[in-house]
This record gives structure tokens, C-alpha cells and sequence, in this order.
């Protein structure tokens, strides 16, 4: 059967791929410009020169110390938000009794309440902890703001497993921590994947709490090391771009080996 080309779809998806590629290519472009070139020309223009001095420059300021930093945040936030969210959700799903119910809607009343509502009496608790200027100041809020998200995922992959495969558990006499661990947590990869990537994204991209929560340079994460390349009289806007390339590595790797996984358990936490 022969097919007639769909001439619309791809009008829209080259439009669509300006749209992405031209700020990505202004991005990486401006980050290889000396600052001369990118001041006369632009960021779109084709480069005279390529030099790596921008990257030089980011990598003497000390800035793989804050991508060190935004990895131990990224990869605590979601060791924390795992823990809690597996059992939280495993009981979500498999309670029968009002407090389960209870339980799980007011972790999503926790959806409607933004960071920025908070932010005083969260300060006020994490110094009485004695937490602020750490990278627990940063890691503890982060992670409970990713709980709430992270149960309605966990929750939406645990409700794919059949009764049939819990009752016959039950049969073999399996206790409900051997049921969690060798039967839900194997047949919820997807949503634990998703809720790592979307817990790892929310830890990088992280602004308000590191802004807040920490103030010296040993606990800055990226977010707050570009500011490294802005200044009151002005910016050094390709060693800025350069640092966000560095910044933007990692996390990227992340997403391009979860990306399937990604978008496999957020399909399962929309279908319910």
C-alpha cells in the first residue's frame, strides 16, 4: 500500500527543529567565540575563531567543585526520595483501610503548594538543624518536594501488577517487605526510573533552595556558579554559555539512557 507524504507534519516538525536547533547552536557557538568575536558579530554568526579559553576559564574558577556538589545532591536527593517513596506508594496501593486514602491525598495536596510559599518557615527549620550553609540545607527540601510527584508515579507503575501475582505471594507465604522487594520493586522499573530522572532534573536545575540554604563557595552547586560570570558592570557571556554546556552534560547523559523508561512510567502515572 503506498502511502501519500505527509507534507503539513513535516512543515511542522522543520519548524519545530528551528525552534530547538537554533538556540542550541547559538548556545554552543558563543560558548567556542572569544569574547571580542561574540561582542562584533553575534551569537549566530559563523565563528573566525574556535578556542576552548572559554572552558579554561570555567575550569579555573572552580566550578567542577559545584558540579561535584550538584552530583552529591542529585544522587542523595533521589537515594532519599527512593526509600520513602517505594514503601509510601506500596502501602498507597495495596491499603484498603480511609487513613491509605487519606495518606495518599494529602501527598497531593502537596502538588498545589509551590516551594516559594514555604521558603521562610523551611529556612527557619533547616538552621534550627543546624543545616544551613550545607549540602543537607539543599538535599532535604529538594527531596520533599519531589515526594509528592514521585508517589503518584510509583503508585500509577505499582497498579499495572495483577492481584493474581500478590495472592499467589501471599500463597507462598511471602511477608509484605518480600513481596515489595521481589515482586513490585522488579515489576515497577519504569516508574522507578521515571522518579529517578524527574528527582535527578529537579536536584540540578535546583535555584531557590541552594540560593537560600547555603552562602559559602564550598557548597555551591551550578546553578549558583554561573553567577561567577556575571558581574555589576557586565557579563562574560562565553565562559557563561561554556559553563552552562559543562553544567548541562551529565544530566544529559542521565536522561538520554533513562529517556525510554522516562517516558514509559510517566504514560503509566497519566493512564490512572
Amino acid at each position: 500500500m503506498r502511502t501519500r507524504p505527509n507534507y503539513l507534519a513535516g512543515a511542522a516538525a522543520l519548524v519545530w527543529l528551528l525552534i530547538i536547533g537554533v538556540p542550541l547552536y547559538a548556545l554552543v557557538n558563543t560558548a567556542v567565540q572569544p569574547q571580542t568575536t561574540y561582542t562584533d558579530k553575534g551569537p549566530v554568526s559563523i565563528p573566525d575563531t574556535v578556542t576552548l579559553d572559554n572552558f579554561r576559564t570555567v575550569l579555573d574558577s572552580g566550578f567542577l567543585q559545584y558540579i561535584w556538589n550538584t552530583v552529591v545532591v542529585a544522587v542523595a536527593t533521589v537515594a532519599i526520595v527512593l526509600a520513602l517513596a517505594i514503601p509510601i506508594s506500596y502501602a498507597v496501593v495495596r491499603g484498603r483501610g480511609w487513613m491509605t486514602k487519606g495518606v495518599f491525598r494529602l501527598f497531593l495536596l502537596g502538588l498545589a503548594i509551590p516551594s516559594q510559599a514555604v521558603i521562610i518557615p523551611l529556612f527557619l527549620i533547616i538552621n534550627d538543624l543546624g543545616f544551613y550553609d550545607t549540602l543537607w540545607g539543599i538535599i532535604l527540601p529538594t527531596a520533599a518536594f519531589a515526594l509528592p510527584v514521585s508517589v503518584l508515579v510509583l503508585s500509577g507503575g505499582m497498579r499495572d501488577i495483577s492481584n493474581e501475582l500478590y495472592e499467589a505471594m501471599a500463597l507462598d507465604g511471602a511477608s509484605p517487605a518480600r513481596t515489595l522487594l521481589t515482586l513490585v520493586v522488579p515489576m515497577s522499573k519504569s516508574a522507578i526510573a521515571t522518579t529517578c530522572v524527574f528527582t535527578a532534573l529537579q536536584a540540578w536545575n535546583g535555584f531557590l533552595f541552594p540560593l537560600i540554604m547555603t552562602q559559602s563557595n564550598d557548597n555551591k552547586v551550578v546553578t549558583l556558579g554561573l553567577y561567577n560570570f556575571v558581574s555589576e558592570y557586565g557579563s562574560n557571556v562565553p565562559a557563561l554559555l561554556a559553563a552552562v554546556l559543562m553544567s548541562a552534560v551529565p544530566i544529559l547523559v542521565v536522561y538520554l539512557f533513562a529517556r525510554r523508561a522516562l517516558v514509559a512510567g510517566l504514560m503509566g502515572a497519566g493512564g490512572k
